[in-house]
């Protein structure tokens, strides 16, 4: 399983992703976000799915882009051209992964801002190659375990918030994830974008960078629980419960 987010913001876009990746009782580490730089072009991939198919379509894409990434003047062509490559992993491979029992499975989350984009644009692309973009509305993608760490996204995350508030709380959704499922892990890899900037700034974090986290998480939730007492108490008095017990 994976845990990838990618978060748009007022001031441009974050993304983070685990890099555990799990096979039976086998675990092992793995870069799950690739970065494509350029002048006025920026952009990077996260994905979640069959690392094999991964693999190939990012590596077609990376020929594409190094062949004819200049040609691509907006986010929406070079998220065009990546869903060609899946394309293409797809009828080269499909028929070989039904024999074995596997199914054609590549989610990708895509953040970028070429030449011709007024502001960045995240989006969601489909292991058929069709994609959606995000909105204001709901300001996030995450791909691979999704469970977990929508709550926080969804209670806390607005588009207004700043790349600080964005990153806080994308790791704060990563903890509440990896604390419920034993196939997400670090090192997490984070990426920040600002609008405008077109230079994407990139950093992993190891277990003991994120140890502090984990702690004040687990502290905060504690606490929280706590102080709900006066709310639930007059629930609990109608079951019979007495709050101070």
């Amino acid at each position: 399983m994976t845990f990838c987010l990618g978060i748009k913001c007022k001031d441009g876009l974050v993304a983070i992703a685990d890099t555990r990746i799990t096979s039976g009782s086998e675990v092992s580490t793995a870069k799950k976000i690739a970065v494509h730089q350029g002048e006025r072009h920026a952009m990077f991939v996260l994905t979640s799915g069959l690392r094999s198919v991964r693999d190939k379509a990012i590596t077609y894409f990376e020929e594409r882009w190094r062949q004819n990434g200049t040609q691509l003047s907006r986010s929406y062509e070079a998220v065009n051209a990546l869903a060609g490559e899946i394309r293409r992993v797809y009828e080269e491979d499909n028929d070989w992964l039904v024999k074995a029992g596997l199914h054609f499975d590549l989610h990708c989350i895509v953040g970028s801002q070429l030449t011709e984009d007024d502001s960045p644009h995240l989006y969601l692309l489909y292991p058929q190659g069709n994609w959606v973009e995000v909105s204001r509305g709901t300001p996030y993608l995450i791909i691979g375990e999704t469970r977990f760490g929508k709550p926080i996204l969804d209670r806390a995350l607005r588009y207004d918030a700043s790349l600080e508030q964005a990153l806080r709380l994308g790791v704060l959704s990563f903890n509440s994830t990896e604390a419920s499922s034993a196939d997400v892990g670090p090192p997490l890899d984070a990426v920040v974008y600002a609008a405008d900037s077109f230079g994407i700034r990139e950093r992993r974090f190891n277990a003991e960078e994120l140890a502090p986290v984990a702690q004040f998480w687990q502290r905060a939730i504690e606490d929280a629980a706590e102080q709900a007492t006066a709310p639930i108490a007059p629930l609990a008095r109608s079951l019979g419960i007495d709050p101070a017990s």
